[in-house]
């Protein structure tokens, strides 16, 4: 694992395993819709259960840790992996808890709602995480000052534009 992720890059591998676990939430709720009508259907199902499950154990499962852990400078390092845990352990939580009555709810389309939500996720990965692969935590954090710096810059030059229009 830590072979792969050195060599593919942590972003990259967590776009994949995302991307992966989406397509495989859609094959399930495909599989659970169509089942009355084909019953090979759950042949689907099953292999999109456990690609579901390859593709978190090889991106969303162990990259966030190494994200944090190289997000953040050695003093606030700690407390970010605690938060980082608390959200991890609580939404599991909250997924074992309230799985069966949205189940019950939604009938075969259970796993649409996890699909909505990883495609949330891989939009937010794709445009606010950056690679950290062979970076320094300086370098990390010149990127994130560089688009603070820029988006405050593009707020000043349309506060200047309005204040000359008017």
């Amino acid at each position: 694992q830590v072979l792969l992720v050195e060599k593919a890059g942590r972003r990259s591998l967590f776009l994949a395993g995302l991307m992966g676990m989406l397509v495989s939430a859609v094959a399930m709720t495909v599989g659970l819709v169509l089942l009355s009508q084909f019953a090979w259907m759950s042949y689907v199902s099953m292999v999109a259960i456990f690609l579901f499950v390859i593709f978190f154990e090889v991106g969303p499962g162990p990259i966030p840790w190494f994200i944090v852990a190289e997000l953040f400078s050695q003093g606030p390092r700690p407390a970010a992996i605690a938060v980082a845990g608390f959200c991890n352990w609580a939404c599991n939580f909250i997924v074992g808890m309230c799985f069966q009555y949205i189940a019950d709810l939604c009938g075969p389309y259970v796993f649409a709602i996890f699909a909505g939500l990883l495609l949330l996720f891989f939009l937010f990965a794709y445009f606010k995480v950056p690679e950290t692969k062979g970076k320094s935590f300086e370098e990390i954090a010149a990127v994130f000052r560089r688009k603070k710096l820029s988006a405050k810059a593009m707020t000043e030059l349309q506060d200047l534009r309005a204040s000359e229009e008017a």
